[in-house]
């Protein structure tokens, strides 16, 4: 049957159709049908093969007029029969009838929405010709109130513009509220009647006329979801056929009915970015179709995607942009629909293509409004790139592949947008459920930050989302897209720091999660000791803090993340060359970290709960772990061993021995890895004044270890006796043994010795320290410099070391007695006569301490007294060098006895030198004294004995007759009997005399 033709008229002529019924002439079209690009895809998208064949009628949605098959009759006639009938369910697409949507053929698919007409409307407002059927044909809204008000408006005055607005707002109200009610009042699950498009058709032809039912407050956004929410979800096509033939209810087409309604919606839609110059209407409207453009089932999906892409259609070829743009979506928008290119369902990823090539283009125009191209050389520049990929492939080829959709648009992004195209392209890869391609999301991830570099400024959110997306992903692919994510993003030198303090931030030890992406991080070889070397520095700059407060938790969580890295060893290049910083830092995090608890770091507040933090987790396991795992990447597979045999990891561990658990380690290193010692040893040389005392300290210990290297003697010697003289007046201790340590080291080469000499005066002063261990190194290393003393020098340390004498240290004691028997061979033949006086007084001395219980002390003691013998050119008794204890042998004690008395006598007082040793602390020296006083009684001059008396012998002597100890009370006995009875005896010069 040839259909009725319709001319031109003006939009509001077209309106008065806007909510007649489908048989209403006055939905007639204009030219010939045509077979739009969009016609297409709705045709193919929304439409069966079920449908009865036959001449289909026509219907022109850009004007709200629909054509079919009708008999004749006036507009009038037939708009009172529309709303007659608005209430049943089967007055349009009969088993006889079927309408299918056409564009005209005059517009190539957009929709000629007669702007003129519109532009007449806003330039005359008495134009507005609205009739009382033009707005009410729907069943169910009132006449009366808006007949009274119409006439009460237009009444004032066909030029009053405030008149027209209340009007409009009056219609507003209205509608929304009796849109809602017809909508609600439609059954979800099924589509039995042409409520639903009725209320687009109205919609659409109203936004025409610029009265927008859908925006401008919150019921009118609740009533777009509304019907968004009827079309969208209602059920699959196949779902709505099977339940007509289940429950029949009148002759129509569900098939047909389903497609009509759709198109009515999608034009609707359309209708509402025609005149959208700021895009806040496409805000609006992508705001409503984001959740079913996500939503799981496919049919949803579909139909989202099928409508945005018309909308963007639209839009691309009406666009007329101004000042300011309210779309402020544009970053999801684009990531959205891009993962929607590579759906898994073909009509979803064919129909976001199309959309997503119209969007290019409104993007474009976005972007040239907002900045002026000449003076934008990176717009420039993307345009031209974008051209040039366009040209290569078809709109098909391109939007398939993620990866250049990813290069065209980061182009154009700003730094919000790309940060909404990472987020969503993160719930992309998180949402397993969602059809599209795992794949195709993670070349998205990956191109966008790629190539967007550093135009990123919200990196530690998007870490945020990392992190929390990883706990909660258990698929490889996705786990490995989100790392390599990361990966990026702290191989970006801008984002490094922001990366990794983003990720100290979460509790220690790190979960499996957190493990995982430490351990495999995925960085090219350049950025490897970049990224490294950042995340030491984090942990360094934390050593620089007084010790007396809390430890920074950055420190931890630092030295956790390097113990994930090693065992990771993804970045085995990078720890090899900054091995000696990694070794170094970690030894001195394991000093600060000696007997603290979580306690005692400064946690940031809400990281851990009560029932999180363990009391077994300690900031020391954590130094250890990371220097145990560091050694065996590093392949230092000894020294490990040397540490495990010799207890070096829990001397590490010590407060008190943790310097010498490091200098184990210098010296395992040095002995079987010399070349990494060397590089450990150029390291510290300008590090060593820098940091806390507990960072000083480390590095001087493992530092002065080295020192016994042949390499040391080509370091400057500021660099090595001047820093050791500077610790020589170090008011810490340890800074002084350390000190006298490298000395001793350095003593061994002999370019070196003339620059230690000259510390000689600094050395003498550490014999009298209370320390062994500063004692000790000061005369090892005057053992090494006797011989080049001058005789002032020599003659004071030698006074000095007979003070040390029977020290109650025992190496001390047996060391100073080696120093001074080596004092006495260096003496010139010219200078003795200044120190016999003092190696006669070192006789007794030396002859008691032969008795000494420590065999060491006693061995010493008797050579130096043969030293001594030398000197005074004497020939010492066999006897002296008995090692039985005189009161075992006294035969043999009082040889000695008779050699000593007439050698010393007249030189040395020995009577009351060996008495002042029986107050000794020790009881063999005691006993010895004892003995040796009575045994000499027989070999000194009794005359001058009796003359000056022999009660201080006595007195001493009687002290000792109350010890504990049975061998010297009758030693001592016997020793006072012999005193007394030379007291007693007359004096033999007299009796001669007389």
């Amino acid at each position: 049957m040839p259909l009725p033709y319709r001319g031109r008229g003006s939009r509001l002529a077209s309106s008065r159709g806007a909510s007649t019924s489908v048989h209403s002439p006055r939905r007639a079209g204009r030219g010939a049908p045509s077979s739009s690009h969009a016609l297409r895809l709705t045709r193919r998208r929304h439409s069966s093969e079920q449908v009865p064949p036959g001449p289909e009628p026509q219907a022109d949605f850009r004007s709200g007029k629909w054509l079919q098959e009708h008999a004749g009759g006036d507009a009038r006639d037939s708009q009172q029969t529309a709303r007659a009938g608005m209430g049943s369910r089967h007055r349009i697409c009969s088993q006889e009838e079927v309408v299918i949507p056409c564009d005209s053929d005059n517009d190539s698919g957009s929709v000629d929405l007669q702007l003129s007409n519109l532009e007449d409307i806003k330039k005359d407002p008495s134009s507005l010709e609205l009739t009382d059927s033009d707005i009410f044909d729907i069943t169910g809204l009132s006449q009366e109130s808006f007949i009274y008000s119409y006439r009460h408006l237009t009444q004032q005055g066909p030029d009053n513009e405030a008149n027209v607005e209340r009007l409009i707002q009056s219609i507003q109200e209205v509608f929304n509220g009796e849109l809602q009610m017809l909508i609600e009042e439609e059954p979800l699950h099924s589509l039995f009647s042409s409520v639903r498009q009725e209320v687009f058709i109205t919609i659409a032809n109203l936004s025409y006329q610029d009265i927008h039912l859908l925006f401008g407050s919150e019921d009118r956004a609740d009533l777009f979801s509304l019907i968004t929410k009827s079309i969208i979800a209602l059920p699959s096509v196949e779902t709505l056929i099977q339940l007509q033939e289940i429950m029949p209810s009148g002759s129509y087409n569900t098939e047909c009915l389903y497609r009509q309604t759709f198109q009515a919606f999608s034009e609707m839609l359309q209708s509402l970015v025609v005149k959208d110059p700021h895009l806040e209407n496409l805000d609006t409207i992508f705001k409503q179709m984001d959740p079913w453009l996500q939503s799981t089932k496919d049919h949803e999906r579909e139909r989202a995607t099928a409508s945005m892409a018309q909308v963007l259609k639209c839009l691309s070829r009406h666009l007329s942009l101004k000042l300011p743009l309210r779309f402020q979506r544009l970053g999801h928008f684009v990531a959205l629909m891009a993962l929607l290119c590579g759906d898994s369902v073909t009509e979803v990823a064919e129909e976001a293509a199309e959309g997503m090539h119209c969007l290019l283009h409104v993007t474009l125009r976005l972007k040239c409004t907002i900045y002026d191209k000449k003076n934008h050389p990176n717009l420039r520049r993307a345009m031209k790139k974008c051209q040039e990929l366009l040209e290569l492939y078809s709109i098909k080829q391109f939007y398939s592949c993620p990866f250049k959709i990813a290069q065209i648009f980061e182009a154009f992004l700003n730094s919000n947008e790309l940060f909404q195209f990472v987020m969503t392209t993160l719930d992309g890869l998180e949402n397993l459920k969602h059809p599209c391609t795992q794949k195709s999301a993670g070349e998205l991830l990956i191109t966008m930050v790629k190539n967007a570099e550093s135009r990123f400024e919200k990196v530690p959110e998007i870490m945020g989302v990392i992190c929390a997306r990883l706990s909660i992903i258990s698929q490889p692919r996705v786990r490995r897209q989100i790392i390599n994510t990361v990966s990026l993003f702290i191989s970006r030198p801008k984002y490094t720091d922001i990366v990794i303090g983003h990720l100290l931030c979460h509790p220690v030890p790190y979960d499996r999660h957190l493990a995982e992406l430490w351990r495999t991080l995925e960085v090219e070889l350049p950025s490897t000791t970049w990224i490294l070397w950042r995340l030491l520095r984090k942990l360094q700059k934390c050593h620089n803090e007084p010790t007396h407060e809390k430890m920074a938790y950055v420190a931890v969580a630092a030295t956790d993340a390097l113990y994930e890295v090693f065992v990771g060893n993804r970045l085995q290049a990078a720890t090899f060359r900054l091995f000696p910083q990694l070794l170094m830092t970690l030894l001195i995090q394991i000093h600060h970290s000696i007997g603290l608890t979580m306690s005692d770091v400064a946690v940031p507040s809400g990281l851990y709960t009560e029932q999180e933090m363990s009391s077994e987790v300690t900031p020391l396991c954590f130094a250890i772990q990371a220097t145990k795992s560091l050694l065996l990447r590093t392949l230092c597979w000894q020294e490990f061993n040397i540490m495990e045999k010799n207890k070096g990891w829990t001397l590490l561990e010590g407060k008190e021995c943790h310097l010498q658990g490091v200098s184990l380690l210098a010296n395992a290193l040095l002995e079987r890895n010399h070349l990494l010692a060397h590089k450990v040893m150029y390291l510290l040389v300008p590090l060593l004044n820098r940091g806390n005392d507990k960072h000083k300290l480390t590095s001087a210990g493992f530092f002065v270890e080295l020192l016994q290297s042949p390499v040391a003697r080509r370091l400057p010697s500021i660099y090595s006796i001047v820093r050791l003289k500077d610790w020589l007046h170090h008011g810490n201790r340890v800074f002084k043994f350390l000190a006298l340590r490298g000395l001793r080291y350095l003593i061994k080469h002999q370019d070196m010795r003339e620059d230690i000499r000259s510390l000689l005066p600094c050395i003498l002063d550490l014999l009298c320290e209370t320390d062994e261990k500063i004692v000790l190194l000061a005369i090892q290393i005057l053992l090494q410099l006797v011989g080049t003393m001058d005789f002032t020098t020599l003659t004071a340390m030698m006074k000095t070391l007979f003070t040390l004498f029977g020290d109650v240290r025992s190496d001390v004691h047996r060391l100073s007695m080696t120093l001074f028997g080596a004092s006495i061979k260096s003496v010139k033949y010219t200078e003795k006569k200044g120190v016999e006086n003092q190696v006669l007084d070192s006789l007794v001395p030396l002859l008691l301490y032969s008795q000494d219980e420590n065999d060491a002390v006693a061995e010493e003691s008797r050579q130096v007294l043969t030293i001594c013998a030398q000197f005074l050119k004497w020939k010492l008794p066999q006897e002296v060098y008995c090692k039985d204890p005189w009161y075992i042998s006294p035969s043999e004690a009082g040889t000695v006895c008779k050699f000593f008395g007439k050698k010393c006598q007249g030189k040395v007082n020995l009577l009351a030198q060996t008495l002042m040793f029986s107050k000794n602390a020790k009881l063999p020296i005691r006993r010895a004294a004892v003995l040796f006083v009575g045994l000499l009684l027989k070999y000194v001059d009794c005359s001058e004995l009796r003359t000056k008396g022999t009660d201080w012998i006595e007195n001493d002597l009687k002290a000792l007759l109350h010890d504990p100890e049975p061998s010297l009370c009758i030693i001592a006995s016997q020793a006072l009997f012999r005193v007394q009875k030379v007291g007693a005896e007359p004096d033999p010069r007299q009796s001669i005399a007389g």
